[in-house]
């Protein structure tokens, strides 16, 4: 998973996930001031986004995730602590009801 530079949605909803078990916060960061809906994001600022803890991890997003993908390696001169990645198709591709379900385990 870190191997990527972009994640899908539904890559970022399963990593998110997985990650979280091992102490790892994810943090959408909104680069176009139009937030996404049903998830929290916070609004791009270096400086701010630099004082948070080490295992915190970036994906950025924009309208179309093509300018927040070119300027990844921007984003990861300022943040050189923290992974950062860019959000596959941005704000267009994103589906506000899209959610991951666990699979039930019936008792047989």
């Amino acid at each position: 998973m870190f191997t990527k530079d972009e994640w899908t949605q539904e890559e970022l909803l399963k990593n998110t996930i997985e990650l979280e078990k091992e102490g790892y916060k994810i943090v959408l960061v909104d680069t176009i001031l139009k937030p996404l809906p049903n998830i929290e994001t916070i609004t791009y600022n270096p400086y701010e986004m630099a004082l948070m803890d080490e295992k915190t991890i970036f994906v950025f997003y924009c309208d179309t995730g093509k300018t927040t993908k070119e300027r990844l390696n921007f984003y990861r001169k300022k943040l050189p602590n923290h992974k950062c990645f860019s959000l596959r198709g941005g704000r267009g591709y994103w589906r506000p009801n899209f959610q991951i379900l666990e699979e039930i385990h019936k008792n047989v």
